[in-house]
């Protein structure tokens, strides 16, 4: 019903930056929560930050200071910028949708993050 394209995902040094596009389109005029999602080799998915329609955000502890998320309703999409990167940031980035009701979770394919010297 929801498709979630991301975009941006690289290979950049530390100390660097990236910025992280998703497109939302389907059946996107319910969709309440959007936010990245992060997944490093060997570990848990785990969230980034979250924007309601209203505006709320959610940051995780580790990325607040360096990453902002926004979010643009008329166009349906949600961007990530990343600054001052380290390696312990390189993953793979997931889009994510919610309807809250009732209860729905959408997800994109992912987009690689890498960030070494």
């Amino acid at each position: 019903q929801v498709q979630l394209v991301e975009s941006g995902g690289g290979l950049v040094q530390p100390g660097g930056s990236l910025r992280l596009s998703c497109a939302a389109s389907g059946s996107i005029n319910r969709l309440s929560t959007m936010g990245w999602y992060r997944q490093a080799p060997g570990k848990q998915r785990e969230l980034v930050a979250t924007m309601t329609n209203s505006g709320t955000t959610r940051y995780a502890d580790f990325v607040k200071g360096r990453f902002t998320i926004s979010r643009d309703n008329a166009r349906n999409t949600v961007d990530l910028q990343m600054n001052s990167l380290k390696p312990e940031d390189t993953g793979v980035y997931y889009c994510n949708a919610k309807i809250a009701i009732p209860f729905r979770n959408f997800w994109g394919q992912g987009t690689q993050v890498t960030v070494s010297s």
